[in-house]
């Protein structure tokens, strides 16, 4: 009999998937792993959701005390972040470090299943004409999750089973009704589970990082008011500025060595290009010649055409020099896009692709 060991948050989504798979005769295991105290989906309320609804497949049910790695990994990593005024994106980070790759290493050694699943909108396929494993957009374009999964290596999605990656949402509501589980109509999660934990992103953030006034200020410097913390603020940001001014304005830039918030008016929200570092590449090998792709620099933002220049490690991006294959593949790469684009944020992910296929991706590093 197949054996895989599905990740269950206690949502819909991994509830359905693990319901599925069950009925369609696999040995299934409920894995929920710890990861904070508090109301989000991955916390309390979701284990004991989780285990409810392996009690009702009748499927054994672990979970794993990930608070430790959660910590380090995802709290900490958004703290620094913010504290030196850039915004991190926690999602890709916690899939690959916090949820992947721990949830594959306990099914392979304590459990002795080579297989894992979650509830993820997303699709896997494997390419035998490049010899590797390619992450494609879920066929519900609107639930698509793909953007957050661009760091998994080959291995883990050699692993990996998205159930629901060739579903529409409603097919799973209808699915989970069906099979009478307890969360057929639990509420979406809305946000981080940090923000859901904590009320909002500043209260999180709070929590770790105290006040400290500075200037908020123009492009020429001119003090234009005040703010209590530059990790309040996050480029593009208009509300909550406290500033009287005759346009709109926006954050456009954040000085965390000088504890400044810039602002300015949108025309200079856009920028031409940027740079991304810790890249992934993972539907195809790591060119050494720039590459052709559509690009989103936010979860949300629509695809826009974009060449991507692979740059050597260590390589600033100015004067471009593409890699030229001696060294280890670049981890950095320098995106030019076809067209300015808005709030460019360091500390976001930046996500390629080629139609449905995700050629790789990376964090903003800063804006060129």
């Amino acid at each position: 009999m197949n054996r895989v060991v599905v990740g269950l948050s206690g949502g819909v989504d991994s509830s359905v998937a693990a319901a599925i798979l069950h009925h369609q005769g696999y040995e299934v295991v409920g894995l929920t792993l710890w990861l904070m105290k508090g109301k989000g989906q991955c916390c309390s309320e979701g284990m004991v959701d989780a285990a409810f609804i392996c009690e009702q497949l009748g499927i054994p049910h672990h979970i794993v005390d990930s608070r430790d790695v959660f910590q380090a990994h995802i709290v900490d990593y958004l703290v620094a972040g913010y504290s030196d005024g850039i915004t991190p994106l926690p999602c890709s980070q916690c899939n690959k470090t916090v949820k992947f790759g721990p949830m594959v290493k306990y099914a392979r050694e304590q459990l002795g299943i080579d297989k894992i699943a979650t509830g993820h909108y997303a699709r896997i396929s494997y390419n035998s004409d490049l010899g590797r494993y390619q992450l494609l957009r879920a066929v519900d374009q609107s639930k698509d999750q793909s953007y957050f999964l661009y760091d998994l290596t080959q291995d883990l999605l050699a692993a990996s089973v998205f159930t629901l990656g060739e579903m529409h949402k409603t097919e799973t509501r209808k699915i989970a009704a069906e099979f009478g589980l307890k969360t057929a109509d639990k509420p979406e999660s809305m946000d981080l589970c940090l923000v859901e934990a904590n009320g909002s992103m500043r209260e999180f953030l709070d929590k770790y990082l105290a006040a400290k006034k500075g200037d908020i200020v123009d492009r020429e410097g001119r003090v234009l008011g005040q703010h209590d913390g530059v990790h309040h603020y996050t480029i593009g940001q208009r509300r909550g500025l406290g500033i009287a001014a005759a346009e709109a304005l926006y954050v456009i830039g954040i000085d965390a060595v000088n504890n400044r918030v810039v602002v300015g008016d949108r025309t200079h929200l856009t920028q031409p290009e940027c740079t991304v570092s810790r890249v992934n590449w993972v539907s195809i090998a790591p060119p050494t010649t720039p590459i052709r792709a559509e690009v989103q620099i936010r979860y949300r933002t629509t695809p826009a055409p974009v060449t991507v220049i692979p740059l050597m490690d260590g390589q600033d991006a100015h004067p471009t020099r593409v890699w030229d294959g001696q060294d280890a593949h670049p981890t950095r790469v320098k995106l030019v896009f076809d067209e300015p684009q808005l709030s460019i944020t360091p500390g976001q992910a930046a996500v390629w692709y080629d139609g449905d296929i995700l050629l790789g991706g990376g964090i903003i590093e800063r804006q060129n």
